[in-house]
């Protein structure tokens, strides 16, 4: 009996989907202005161990993730300028041409650590129409406003508005807002359609709407993109925990207001990653991308490394964690190979094991998905393999592809070649890549060409990207 723990009622509660056999699950996917970092990638590799383990349950997972690519401020409170707009003026290129390229980058990594690709994956900028359809009937229905080309969410006409994030609206603070900012009209109001022009600038992604030329405020293009694929009630609903105290009560406020009924039945969300003991921080110097990693140690060691904590429970990414993940990969690693290499006897002991090791499984994870606990399952399940390779060659294989299963669960594929990597490889790679390098800048194409097709045929594909010289074993 799978129970999840929903932060709506901030308890575990069995798991019933709306429809039987069937969830509809949407997860808060990447603002395409910059590369995945490592706590990105641990979140969408939480709830990439999710939906794989609903499957391995016999449900029909449906998944939605967005893509924001506008509207998202640098402020979640409607100040600011648009991450994305900024990042572009930045690089001195043009938003729609830096979202591509960020979301081309987005899948590479998403590939490489071997996360499962949703079901549908909308742009926020393809649903505007959709947007501008709801913010109508929220200003039809009372419960939104327009003021000079913006249109704001009333939160004073919601009941409950902040019951995910357990919010208490403070008079005192609205007060002091709305000094600052005399558009809206109380302190917790937002932005669900913005004016493209502010002062002298104009924003350059802007739409034609029934409020003039502007975008859409963020909040709204998740609600948006949830019920347009999934339904006016989701089944769940993830996100991190720096969605709570806004960005998903905001969402629960419009949804419901538009719909009239409950938005999302189960709410889960996943805890910040620190590095070495500290907040990541790129002015700190604190701050690692999702590809840094997967370029230095290989994409299965840094999925080992994302999955083996609880995904409510903060973790410290530091040496020991890779350390770990390749020591742990060796483990499977030289069980794998002992088992391939083994004759085999007359023995039938791993039986019992096998069936142990699926029913501790999946205890754990039906603990609210208690990946420590499964893993810990694993490896005593390991551990009785090793000492038990005398049993029939038969019950050996039932006991590998068992292993293989549940590895499985975590997206660790050990099948694939790409990840016998090891730093020696990575080492000559670098030599390879400079001698190629050396040779493009000199415009000597021929030889460029040529390692990049001798590579190919010794099995490493070599790519010329925006970032620089990137190589994959195939």
């Amino acid at each position: 009996m799978l129970k999840i723990y929903n932060t709506m009622t901030q308890q575990k509660e069995v798991f019933k989907p709306i429809e039987e056999g069937r969830v509809r699950i949407y997860t808060c996917g990447q603002t395409v202005y910059d590369d995945v970092h490592i706590g990105n990638a641990r979140t969408y590799s939480s709830w990439d161990v999710v939906i794989r383990y609903l499957r391995y349950k016999g449900y029909d997972v449906f998944h939605v993730q967005n893509f924001t690519d506008v509207g998202h401020l640098t402020d979640d409170e409607d100040q600011g300028e648009d991450k994305i707009e900024k990042r572009a003026r930045e690089q001195k290129i043009n938003p729609w041409e830096l979202v591509d390229k960020q979301i081309q980058e987005y899948w590479q990594v998403i590939d490489d650590l071997n996360i499962q690709r949703p079901n549908i994956s909308p742009r926020a900028t393809a649903l505007i129409p959709d947007m501008i359809q709801i913010i109508q009937i929220l200003i039809e229905k009372g419960y939104a406003y327009e003021v000079q080309g913006n249109v704001y969410f009333n939160t004073k006409k919601f009941k409950d508005y902040g019951k995910l994030a357990r919010l208490k609206l403070d008079e005192e603070k609205a007060q002091a807002r709305i000094a600052q900012d005399p558009l809206k009209k109380n302190y917790f109001d937002f932005a669900l359609w913005l004016n493209a022009r502010k002062g002298d600038q104009i924003h350059i992604m802007r739409w034609n709407s029934p409020w003039g030329e502007g975008y859409p405020g963020w909040h709204l293009e998740c609600s948006v993109m949830g019920m347009k694929f999934l339904g006016e009630t989701l089944d769940i609903h993830c996100g991190g925990i720096d969605h709570i105290p806004t960005h998903h009560p905001n969402e629960i406020a419009q949804s419901e207001a538009a719909t009239g009924k409950k938005f999302v039945n189960w709410w889960m969300h996943a805890e910040f990653i620190t590095l070495n003991g500290k907040k990541m921080s790129k002015s700190l110097g604190n701050y690692v991308t999702a590809r840094q990693l997967i370029d230095e140690h290989g994409g299965l060691i840094v999925r080992m490394g994302l999955v083996s904590g609880h995904y409510r429970s903060a973790v410290d990414w530091n040496p020991k964690v890779i350390e770990n993940a390749k020591n742990n990969i060796e483990k499977i690693r030289n069980c794998l190979t002992a088992i391939e290499h083994s004759s085999g006897g007359n023995e039938e002991t791993l039986e019992e094991a096998i069936k142990t090791v699926k029913s501790d499984f999946e205890e754990s994870m039906d603990d609210d998905f208690n990946n420590p606990k499964a893993l810990a399952a694993i490896y005593e399940f390991i551990k009785k393999i090793n000492s038990s390779l005398k049993n029939k060659k038969e019950i050996l294989v039932t006991a590998r592809d068992t292993l293989l299963e549940l590895l499985n669960i975590f997206g660790l594929d050990f099948s694939k070649k790409e990840e016998s990597v090891d730093i020696k490889l990575n080492e000559l790679m670098d030599v390879i890549i400079g001698i190629r390098e050396k040779a493009r800048k000199e415009k000597n194409y021929a030889i460029s060409d040529e390692i990049r097709d001798n590579l190919r045929e010794t099995g490493i594909q070599l790519e010329d990207t925006p970032n620089g010289p990137r190589w994959k074993i195939i």
